[in-house]
């Protein structure tokens, strides 16, 4: 297949732009009430007709014209471009993570665990003194 031929198919540009977005079939035929295997046949597709498109594009979150003209070359100097112009340029804010998340999920945990121990001393405490009352 020739690479224009390929650069045109527009099933293989809805299959990749939902492939990037995450997106199974199954939740592109849910969107559009289609069968999966109605989006399988769609993505096999070297055209598809305007009103379909417009719906396909609306579910994937893309302009039709970014559907049209999508091609793998171009998203990934988009990202690359994306990547090199956000690192050191002026004024960046810089959204990096800090800390490893997994270490403040487990000081939440042990955070939890230590007022859970807090409350059962408390309790129980309460108890021994109402047993102190009732004694007297």
């Amino acid at each position: 297949m020739s690479t224009l031929t390929k650069s045109n198919h527009i099933g293989r540009k809805i299959s990749r732009i939902r492939e990037l977005r995450d997106m199974k079939q199954e939740a592109l035929a849910q969107a559009l009430g289609m069968s999966q295997q109605t989006i399988s046949a769609l993505e096999n597709s070297e055209t598809i007709d305007d009103d379909k498109l417009v719906a396909v594009a609306k579910a994937l979150g893309v302009s039709v014209e970014a559907l049209k003209n999508f091609s793998d070359e171009a998203a990934i100097s988009y990202f690359n471009n994306f990547y090199d112009n956000s690192q050191g340029s002026v004024g960046n804010h810089n959204h990096h993570c800090t800390f490893n998340p997994l270490d403040k999920l487990v000081d939440a945990y042990e955070e939890n665990k230590k007022l859970y121990e807090r409350l059962i001393q408390a309790e129980k405490d309460k108890v021994e003194y109402l047993e102190r009352l009732l004694k007297k």
